[in-house]
């Protein structure tokens, strides 16, 4: 590939950005039960680096879901590839994801937890893309706001490659 990438959010950006989120979730849920289910196979980094910023005991659990089959834009037809093995009635849920865009992964996975019975739930994201919104349902928690730009790294992919870039860029022409 022969694009320059443009750096977006530098890995010290990153790093700072999930100690305060890690301080703001471990504070609203100090007195609760909190379950994290990080959404794969984006999110795996920066839950990993989120749930090590949290200060009070979680309960981490993984939902694999699929809309994008390999696109730089969602397919709109959200699945689930694996469920949560968690017992989640009557707990807090957190459910952590890379980006949201148009809303439809995200609402479905809500939709989806919520007939688990938990006792809450909300939103964490890294990225928040607010114009690409096709759905209404916006981020508890997000690390950065963005404009509708094809990001790449720190666990968002191109192809299947570029998830272990340990900053998130763009692909300048």
């Amino acid at each position: 590939m022969n694009k320059q990438r443009r750096i977006l959010f530098s890995s010290e950006e990153i790093r700072k950005r999930n100690e305060e989120l890690g301080t703001e979730i471990s504070n609203d849920y100090k007195d609760g039960e909190l379950v994290i289910i990080s959404l794969l196979r984006g999110s795996f980094i920066f839950a990993s680096d989120l749930v090590r910023n949290i200060t009070i005991p979680v309960e981490i659990d993984f939902m694999t879901t699929s809309s994008y089959e390999n696109r730089e834009e969602s397919t709109g037809k959200v699945k689930i590839v694996t469920d949560i093995r968690s017992d989640i009635e009557g707990k807090d849920v957190l459910i952590v994801d890379d980006i949201i865009d148009s809303g439809f992964t995200m609402k479905y996975v809500i939709d989806h937890i919520q007939d688990k019975k938990p006792k809450s739930i909300k939103t964490c994201v890294l990225l928040d893309k607010p114009s690409r919104r096709r759905v209404e349902v916006y981020p508890d928690y997000a690390g950065f706001s963005i404009p509708d730009v094809f990001i790449v790294g720190y666990g968002l992919n191109y192809g299947e490659y570029y998830r272990n870039i340990p900053y998130i860029f763009t692909f300048d022409e």
